[in-house]
C-alpha cells in the first residue's frame, strides 16, 4: 500500500511538472508575451537613445559628476544635480557608450534594440541579422572613421567622437598605414556597407565604373546608345528601390533610415524647389524715371508688367491632364499580379474643360502712363505733407490696373501717426475717393499711398486664368481672385484657408468676386475630384449653374434642385453636411491617415478595400450667398452645423465660402470670425462693418467695382477683382452641361427633421423637476407666469426656476417670455392642469 501511495504521488508531481512546463511554453509562446516584451524592448531602447542625444547637449556639463562619483553615490548625494534628460542613469549608460566605448556612432545601438522590440511587437517584418549585420559594420567602421575626421577637428570637445575603440584603431592604422591609408580605408568601409545593405548599389558602383573606363578609352566621348542604356539602366534599379521601399510601412520607413543609404531623388528636390518658388511672387518691372520741374526730390515711377501668358494648348480630355509618369501599382494577394492604378476620371474621361474662348478678352495691355497725372498727384502729396510740417526725402510711385501706390519715406524724427492723421486731406487735395495711407508699409522702411487712377482698367478673368502662374499651380483648390498692385495674379489655396468669409455692400462686387471663385474652380478641378452645394437664398444669383448639376454639384437625395434656395432644405443640407464630414472623419480614422489627401492616394493605390465601405472622396466646396438672409431667418439652426463643418471639416476636404452685404455683428458671429481665418472685404459703407470683417479699417475706404481687400489672419492685399460677366459664366456652365455627365449629382447622406435637433438646452418634458407639479399649480393659481414668483414660494435659485418655467412653455401651461412683462397662463383652472399634468405622466 505503502509503495502504491509512493507511486501515485510521483505521478501527480510529474503531471504538475508538466503541466506547470506547458503553461510555461504556452505563455512564453503567445503572441501577447511576444507584444508586450517587445514594448518593453522598444521603450528600453528609446530610454537609451534619448540619454545618448542628451549628452551631446549636457554631457560636458555631467562628465566630472560621472566619472568621479559612483551610480549610487551620485543618486544618494542630494547636492548635486544631473542636467541629463534621463538622470544619472541615462549620463552614466550614455558617458559608457559614446566616451568609453564606440563614439558618436554608438547612437545606432539603442536604434537597433528599438527594431529588436518592434520585430517582436509584429510591427516590423525586416531582417534582424541584415540589420545586426549593418549595425556592427557600422559601429566598428564608424568609430574609426569618427575618431580621425571629428577627432582631429573637434580636438577640444568633451565628446570623445570614435571612443576608446575608435581611438585605439585609428592611432594603430595611423603609425601603420598613414592618413593616406586612413581615408581609403574609410572609403573601402563606405563601399562595403553599401553593397551589404542595397545589393542593387552593387550594380551601380559596377556601371559606373565601366562607363568611366570606357569614357577615358573613348577619349572622353560615348555613343548615344550607350548614353539611353545608362539612364535606363538608373531607372530601373530606382524603380526596384521604390518598390521594395513601398512595402514597408512609412514609420518603419524613416527608423530604418538610420541604417540605410538612399540616394536622393533629382525629380524630388526638383519638384520641392517649384513648389517654393511657385510661392514667391515673381516681378517684371520697366522702370521709368523722371523728375518734376517743381520739386528737386527723386521720383521714379513702376510700371508692373503683366505676367507672360504661356501658350495654352487645348485641354482634349480631363485624362490627357495627367502625368505620364507613374509608380507601379499594388499587389494583388490573390493572384500576384499587378494591379492599375484606381482612376477616379474613369467614368467620366472624356471630360474636356473649358476652353479659353469663353472668356472676354479685353485689351488694356498697351496703354501709356499718364506722367502728367503721376507728377500732379506727387506734387499735391508733397505740399499736402509740407504744409503740416511733414517733410519726406523720396517718393515712388507704382501703378496698378486701378491704383497707384506711392511709397515715401519722412526725414527722421517724424511721426508715423501724424502721416496717418493727414489721409482725409490728402485726399481733400488729391480730390480722390479710397485714399487708403498704410503706416509702415510690412517688410519696408516707406510709408504707402493708395490712389485710385482716373482711368482704371479692367481685370478681366481671361487674363488671370490664362497666365502662366495660374495654368502652372499645383494647389489642390485654385482660387485666381484678381491683380494686387503690383499687376501680379493673386491666387491661393482653398484648402489652405481653409474657409473664406467675404462680405460687401451691394453692388460693389461680391457676386462677381463668387463666380470669379467658382469659375477658377471649374478651369482646374474635374468633376471626380470636387463637388460643390450652391445655396443661394435670392434664388437668382446662382441659377446659371443648374446646367452642371450632374457634373459638379451635390444635393440630398430627395431634393428636386441641385442650387438650393428654401431655408428648411438649407437646414437639412447643412445637417447633412455635419453627417458627410462624420462619415468622411471614420473613413479617415480607419485608414490610419490624418487628411483627404492622404486617404485618397490610398485609394488610389488600392490599398483601401471598397468592399468595406471605403470611397473615393472628392473634395466639398460650400459656397453661401447672402448670409444674412439665412441667420435673419433660421438663426442658430444654420449657425450651429456651419460652426461644426467650419472647426473641423478641413482635414475631410470640406470648405466654405461664405458671404453677406451686412457685415454686423449679430451675423458675423464670434463663433463664425473664430473659425474663417481668410477674410475678403469688398467696399461696406462704414468702419464699424470694415472692423467686424476685417478686424481694422479700410474697407470702407475702397472705392468699388471691384476694389477688395484680402486677409488671412495677417497682413492686408489690396486686390482689383477679375471681372467675369454673366453671360462669360452662363457659357461655361452650358459648356460644361451639354458634356456627358454622371447619372444624377452628388448625393450627400440622408438626413431626417428631428435627428440633430437636440441642441444643448433644448427641453425635454419627460425629464421634468420633482416641484413641477406643485409650481404648475402655483401659477395657475396666481395665474401670473413669473419666475421670480417660483423662486419666493420654494426658495429655489433663478436657474432652476427659469428651467421649470421653460418645461411650462414646452407642456403648453404658460406662453413665451414677453421681455419684464409675466408670461401668459394658458390654463385657467386647476381641473384641467390636473388633467394636462395626468397626460404627461
Amino acid at each position: 500500500m505503502a509503495k502504491k501511495r509512493k507511486l501515485v504521488k510521483r505521478k501527480k508531481t510529474s503531471s504538475r511538472k508538466k503541466t506547470k512546463k506547458s503553461s510555461l511554453n504556452n505563455f512564453l509562446k503567445s503572441e501577447r508575451t511576444h507584444f508586450l516584451a517587445g514594448v518593453v524592448v522598444a521603450f528600453t531602447g528609446l530610454f537609451v537613445f534619448l540619454s545618448m542625444i542628451s549628452f551631446l547637449f549636457t554631457g560636458g556639463a555631467d562628465q566630472s559628476k560621472v566619472i568621479n562619483k559612483t551610480f549610487f553615490e551620485l543618486v544618494n548625494d542630494k547636492t548635486l544635480s544631473v542636467d541629463n534628460w534621463t538622470g544619472a542613469g541615462g549620463a552614466f549608460i550614455a558617458q559608457a557608450l559614446i566616451n568609453d566605448w564606440f563614439g558618436i556612432f554608438a547612437i545606432l545601438l539603442p536604434l537597433f534594440v528599438i527594431l529588436i522590440g518592434m520585430r517582436w511587437m509584429k510591427v516590423w517584418e525586416g531582417s534582424l541579422v541584415k540589420s545586426f549585420i549593418f549595425t556592427s559594420l557600422s559601429i566598428i567602421f564608424g568609430s574609426i572613421a569618427s575618431a580621425f575626421i571629428l577627432g582631429n577637428l573637434f580636438s577640444t570637445s568633451f565628446i570623445n567622437w570614435g571612443g576608446k575603440h575608435g581611438n585605439t584603431i585609428e592611432y594603430i592604422l595611423e603609425n601603420s598605414i598613414g592618413w593616406p591609408g586612413i581615408i581609403l580605408l574609410i572609403v573601402l568601409f563606405a563601399i562595403i556597407l553599401v553593397v551589404v545593405y542595397k545589393k542593387a548599389s552593387m550594380f551601380k558602383i559596377q556601371n559606373t565604373l565601366s562607363k568611366g573606363i570606357q569614357r577615358i578609352n573613348n577619349n572622353g566621348t560615348e555613343s548615344e546608345e550607350e548614353d539611353i542604356e545608362d539612364i535606363e539602366f538608373e531607372k530601373d534599379t530606382e524603380e526596384l528601390e521604390k518598390t521594395k521601399e513601398n512595402k514597408k510601412p512609412g514609420i518603419i520607413r524613416k527608423i530604418i533610415g538610420f541604417f540605410g543609404w538612399k540616394k536622393p531623388s533629382s525629380s524630388v528636390d526638383k519638384k520641392s524647389d517649384e513648389e517654393e518658388t511657385d510661392d514667391l511672387p515673381i516681378k517684371k518691372e520697366s522702370l521709368v524715371a523722371s523728375k518734376s520741374e517743381s520739386d528737386s526730390k527723386d521720383f521714379e515711377v513702376i510700371v508692373p508688367e503683366e505676367d507672360e501668358l504661356p501658350i495654352i494648348k487645348e485641354k482634349a480630355s480631363a485624362s490627357q491632364t495627367d502625368s505620364d509618369e507613374t509608380e507601379p501599382g499594388s499587389i494583388d494577394r490573390e493572384t500576384g499580379e499587378i494591379m492599375e492604378d484606381y482612376d477616379p476620371k474613369k467614368d467620366l474621361s472624356s471630360f474636356a474643360f473649358p476652353s479659353m474662348d469663353l472668356l472676354k478678352i479685353y485689351d488694356t495691355r498697351n496703354k501709356e502712363v499718364d506722367m502728367d497725372e503721376q507728377n500732379e498727384n506727387k506734387d499735391k502729396i508733397i505740399r499736402t505733407l509740407k504744409n503740416y510740417g511733414v517733410e519726406i526725402t523720396s517718393i515712388k510711385a507704382t501703378v496698378g490696373p486701378t491704383l497707384t501706390l506711392y511709397e515715401i519715406i519722412p526725414q527722421a524724427g517724424v511721426r508715423i501717426s501724424r502721416i496717418r492723421n493727414l489721409e482725409d486731406d490728402i485726399a481733400l487735395s488729391l480730390s480722390a475717393l479710397g485714399i487708403r495711407i498704410i503706416a509702415p508699409m510690412p517688410g519696408k522702411g516707406t510709408i504707402g499711398i493708395e490712389v485710385p487712377n482716373k482711368d482704371p482698367q479692367i481685370v478681366s478673368m481671361q487674363s488671370v486664368i490664362a497666365s502662366k502662374r495660374f495654368q502652372e499651380c499645383n494647389y489642390d483648390l485654385p482660387v485666381a481672385l484678381g491683380r494686387t498692385i503690383t499687376n501680379e495674379i493673386f491666387m491661393f489655396d482653398l484648402c489652405k484657408m481653409p474657409h473664406l468669409l467675404v462680405a460687401g455692400a451691394t453692388g460693389q462686387g461680391k457676386s462677381v468676386g463668387l463666380n470669379a471663385i467658382i469659375t477658377s474652380l471649374l478651369y482646374k478641378k474635374h468633376p471626380a475630384e470636387m463637388k460643390m452645394v450652391l445655396i443661394d437664398p435670392k434664388m437668382v444669383e446662382f441659377n446659371i449653374y443648374s446646367t452642371i448639376e450632374k457634373h459638379y454639384l451635390a444635393k440630398l437625395p430627395d431634393s428636386e434642385k441641385a442650387i438650393i434656395t428654401d431655408v428648411t432644405k438649407v437646414t437639412q443640407t447643412l445637417n447633412s453636411l455635419t453627417k458627410e464630414m462624420d462619415d468622411r472623419y471614420e473613413l479617415l480614422m480607419r485608414a490610419h491617415v490624418r487628411n483627404l489627401k492622404e486617404y485618397n492616394n490610398k485609394f488610389v493605390k488600392r490599398r483601401l478595400n471598397p468592399d468595406k465601405g471605403h470611397r473615393f472622396l472628392p473634395y466639398i466646396v460650400v459656397v453661401i450667398d447672402e448670409f444674412g438672409d439665412l441667420i435673419m431667418t433660421a438663426g442658430k439652426e444654420i449657425e450651429m452645423p456651419i460652426a461644426r463643418i467650419a472647426q473641423k471639416a478641413r482635414a475631410v476636404g470640406m470648405h466654405m465660402v461664405i458671404a453677406t452685404q451686412r457685415p454686423t455683428t449679430n451675423i458675423i458671429t464670434g463663433t463664425i470670425k473664430a473659425n474663417f481665418p481668410a477674410r475678403m472685404a469688398f467696399r461696406v459703407t462704414s468702419q464699424i462693418d470694415s472692423r467686424t470683417i476685417l478686424d481694422r479699417s479700410g474697407a470702407n475706404q475702397l472705392v468699388g467695382r471691384g476694389d477688395m481687400l484680402f486677409s488671412q489672419g495677417g497682413d492686408l492685399v489690396r486686390i482689383q477683382c477679375a471681372f467675369v460677366d454673366t453671360p462669360e459664366v452662363e457659357g461655361i456652365a452650358q459648356y460644361i452641361g451639354k458634356q456627358r455627365g454622371y447619372e444624377t449629382a452628388f448625393h450627400l447622406p440622408e438626413y431626417e427633421i428631428g435627428e440633430t435637433d437636440k441642441s444643448p438646452g433644448a427641453i425635454d418634458v419627460n425629464e421634468r423637476d420633482v416641484l413641477f407639479d406643485e409650481a404648475a399649480r402655483l401659477i395657475v393659481v396666481h395665474q401670473q407666469g413669473s419666475t421670480s414668483l417660483i423662486q419666493r414660494k420654494f426658495s429655489i435659485g433663478y436657474n432652476r426656476a427659469g428651467r421649470i418655467m421653460d418645461t411650462m412653455e414646452a407642456t403648453g401651461i404658460v406662453g413665451p417670455a414677453q421681455g419684464n412683462k409675466p408670461r401668459d397662463v394658458y390654463i385657467a383652472d386647476e381641473y384641467s392642469l390636473e388633467k394636462l399634468l395626468s397626460s404627461l405622466d
